[in-house]
């Protein structure tokens, strides 16, 4: 389960009863509220859009990836889905990104750039199907 801390965090969160028969553990960012909250996670410094925190993000995913070898790789974004991904498709897991339930008719920055990357892609608002192609999928919302 990977994704920044804000409200793609809460989204997540929100996904996990579906996975209630799995061991989970998160991968987010460090912050006030990553630390009080009750999961089992991996924490990063924000990556944002400097390439060579990306790189090291990438590095320390596939670390924790290699130890505890995901089957799935969850996320409802940002940036932080990337590495997540990559290491994730690197390891042979399955990938799935969730997109925001804000986004109804335009598509993330995020969502574009891991749309080549993931295995499924599921949208909350059947609008968005249009907008991704035919590797999205809608199942209903989140919230």
């Amino acid at each position: 389960m990977v994704s920044s801390h804000g409200g793609h965090l809460t989204e997540l969160r929100m996904l996990a009863e579906a996975f209630d028969r799995h061991d989970l553990f998160y991968v987010t960012y460090e912050s006030e509220r990553t630390k009080h909250l009750d999961i089992d996670a991996y924490t990063l410094e924000n990556i944002g859009t400097s390439p060579l925190s990306m790189a090291t993000a990438l590095g320390k995913i596939i670390r924790w990836f290699w130890t505890q070898q995901p089957d799935v790789v969850v996320s409802t974004g940002s940036e932080i889905a990337i590495p997540a991904f990559l290491a994730g498709e690197f390891l042979g897991a399955t990938t799935i990104f969730v997109e925001s339930w804000c986004r109804v008719t335009n598509r993330s920055a995020t969502g574009r750039l891991v749309y080549p990357l993931v295995d499924h892609l599921f949208v909350q608002w059947p609008e968005l199907l249009d907008e991704y192609g035919e590797k999205a999928e809608f199942q209903g919302s989140v919230l």
